[in-house]
């Protein structure tokens, strides 16, 4: 059996910020931490956070007051960080800064008068984020069919924005309709879909090829591990998305000849190297590694946090 392993894969410089961030705050402040939500979308991370004493909420009322909160890498509402100010609530900021950039993007669009359009998925924790930064002003929408449904004129001012862990395909798909029907919608210079994103669908879209089955590690709420297993899926191969070795199925390896394996990027490097171990183990496998494409991105840890790691 020959397993070729994806790159790049795995964690993005915002979900590593992310982690790292939340490592600093349990190393200064010890105890008494809390997430806003899940700090990433894996459960594995989260678990062993939570180990560490850290408490994930769905809720800041859930949050004693005098805590320290991280806001996770989606991002939050101004909403939310106007409740957490309400409580006495001392807050360190983890969002991903390509998620900043679209909300930053959402304020300056409404504040100029624009209907927005946003593009991602209904209840997604980013996209729940970013609707709160202009309420009134923010249509969300997921298909081309709901494009047809749209209201607005030709005369509108009209923008559209991104999710950033979409399927590229998906969101063009969905851009192509926007700009037939209305075509002088706007958007910003640069692309929302982040780098890391559109990487790691990259890979899998040409690796798929040389393969029986697709393998993504990944947890089933992290939106950009479904979307690569729905590539694998739509290059006519057996795909599925697990979040560990313990999830895999022997049947799916029965005449298989070559897996390709990737990670989502908020799934931790540990879990692929036990799934590639066990099939070295068990399946004698031969191991190839495949990049597609390099990266060297990464971001500094929040202002304020580099404040008091310098004291």
């Amino acid at each position: 059996m020959k397993v070729i392993l994806a790159n790049p894969r795995g964690f993005c410089a915002g979900v590593n910020m992310a982690i790292e961030c939340l490592e600093e705050v349990i190393r200064i402040f010890g105890s008494n931490i809390y997430v806003y939500h899940e700090i990433v979308h894996n459960k594995h991370v989260v678990n062993r956070f939570t180990e560490q004493g850290v408490v994930f909420v769905d809720s800041v009322s859930d949050v004693p007051e005098n805590s320290i909160l991280v806001f996770s890498a989606h991002g939050v509402s101004p909403v939310i960080r106007q409740q957490a100010r309400d409580r006495n609530i001392r807050t360190i900021d983890a969002t991903c800064p390509l998620v900043t950039k679209v909300h930053t993007e959402a304020i300056k669009y409404a504040n100029a008068g624009y209907n927005i359009i946003l593009i991602g998925h209904e209840g997604h924790d980013e996209v729940i984020g970013t609707m709160g930064e202009a309420p009134e002003s923010i249509t969300l929408i997921e298909t081309p069919e709901e494009v047809a449904a749209l209201e607005f004129s030709e005369d509108d001012k009209l923008a559209y924005l991104t999710q950033t862990t979409l399927s590229v395909d998906e969101a063009g798909r969905v851009i192509e309709s926007l700009t037939k029907k209305y075509p002088g919608i706007e958007s910003p210079p640069k692309a929302d879909i982040c780098y890391a994103t559109t990487n790691r669908q990259e890979a899998v879209s040409e690796l798929a090829q040389q393969v029986d089955l697709v393998l993504v590690l990944g947890s089933q709420n992290s939106s950009n591990s479904k979307r690569l297993m729905e590539i694998g899926k739509s290059a006519k191969k057996q795909a599925y998305l697990i979040d560990g070795v313990n999830e895999l199925l022997p049947e799916w390896l029965e005449e298989c000849e070559a897996i390709l394996i990737t990670a989502g990027a908020s799934a931790p490097e540990v879990v692929v190297q036990e799934l590639v171990q066990h099939l070295e183990d068990h399946y004698q496998a031969e191991v190839e590694n495949a990049v597609v494409r390099e990266e060297s991105v990464r971001f500094p840890l929040p202002k304020e946090l580099r404040i008091l790691q310098s004291k």
